[in-house]
């Protein structure tokens, strides 16, 4: 079996990338321009980016972000490569199929620090555990590590594959359900369909990948290129720390911050935002005492790493090796 290496943080081969001495609030100077691609249309997951606009948490780095919106999931990282766009939102496990493809892109902060893909189902389904799944249809987008993850959760629950259906509904995953089509669907968030879900008392019922046998990941995570970690490392660090408040500024208060990405998207329900990023606020933050915000955990992505070789998500070990690093978080650095 491949294994891949424990040290997964990058190590960065400028003198000065990423230290402590680097100013992250200067007081002077011309703002740096900057666009960042958000991995989907705007949602409850981008409160903190809308709040440090609102609040000036990006001007006062002297920064000028620019936030864009992408035609479809696939082309943040596309883009980020090609050198179209800054930094990027995007998953940690697409981040390691890119650089599996050889893309010189780092993880810098994780946003979401924890898996929100779920298995949900409703309440006629009467699917309590991974063994309710026998005999059953699950939907999904047709995404590759998401038939990884039925067969890993189908294997760890002890439920031959071959009982169960898969269907591949692309982006209809409620429709799905709630057409009878499909008696679950994985791929809805736990923060988002399943709370839209339970509004519409439509009683949903969630299974978590992280407690059926996947290997925990960051959901969410900014990225950029390994080039830009080496000429622009002052401003990336600038703007995760100014990230880092503007996701603070939530926590403390997630009406004004919601009212905020509301008040600068169009289409978004107030009610279904604020709930959303309630039920996230946990997952926005490192679970562990003296963790910057954005840490993400080097054996975390080892190990998920690892899984993705296993199940031939990936074939170059290298892939997950420095995929990470947390040098430009608040108190890190060398």
């Amino acid at each position: 079996m491949k294994r891949v290496a424990a040290v997964v943080l990058v190590a960065l081969a400028v003198a000065g990338c990423g230290e402590k001495k680097e100013r992250v609030n200067p007081s002077t100077g011309h703002a740096q321009s900057l666009t960042l691609m958000l991995d989907w249309l705007p949602n409850a997951d981008h409160v903190g980016i809308y709040q440090a606009l609102a609040e000036g948490d990006f001007a006062r780095a002297a920064l000028n972000v620019n936030v864009q919106a992408p035609g479809n999931p696939a082309l943040p990282l596309e883009l980020l490569a090609a050198g179209k766009v800054d930094v990027a939102i995007s998953y940690e496990p697409e981040v390691l199929l890119a650089r599996n493809q050889g893309l010189p892109l780092v993880s810098v902060a994780a946003i979401v620090q924890e898996p929100l893909t779920s298995l949900v189902s409703v309440g006629s389904a009467h699917i309590r555990s991974p063994a309710d799944l026998r005999g059953k249809k699950v939907g999904d987008a047709g995404i590759p590590y998401q038939h990884a993850y039925l067969e890993t959760i189908l294997a760890h629950a002890h439920v031959p594959s071959s009982s169960v259906t898969e269907i591949n509904v692309g982006t209809d995953l409620l429709p799905a359900m709630l057409s009878g089509r499909v008696a679950a669907t994985l791929g809805a968030y736990w923060n988002y369909e399943a709370i839209q879900l339970a509004m519409d008392r439509k009683r949903p019922h969630v299974i978590r990948m992280n407690e059926v046998g996947v290997p925990n990941y960051d959901e969410l995570v900014v990225v950029v290129r390994k080039g830009t970690l080496v000429d622009h490392a002052d401003e990336i660090r600038r703007f995760v720390q100014a990230l880092a408040r503007g996701y603070q500024s939530a926590r403390r208060d997630p009406q004004a911050a919601v009212t905020n990405l509301v008040g600068a998207t169009t289409g978004l329900d107030p009610k279904l935002q604020l709930a959303s990023v309630q039920a996230t606020l946990p997952a926005f933050f490192p679970p562990g005492p003296g963790q910057p915000w954005g840490w993400q955990d080097p054996a975390q992505w080892t190990a998920y790493g690892e899984w993705m070789l296993r199940e031939h998500l990936i074939s170059n070990p290298n892939a997950a090796i420095a995929a990470s690093t947390n040098e430009l978080l608040a108190g890190q650095g060398i």
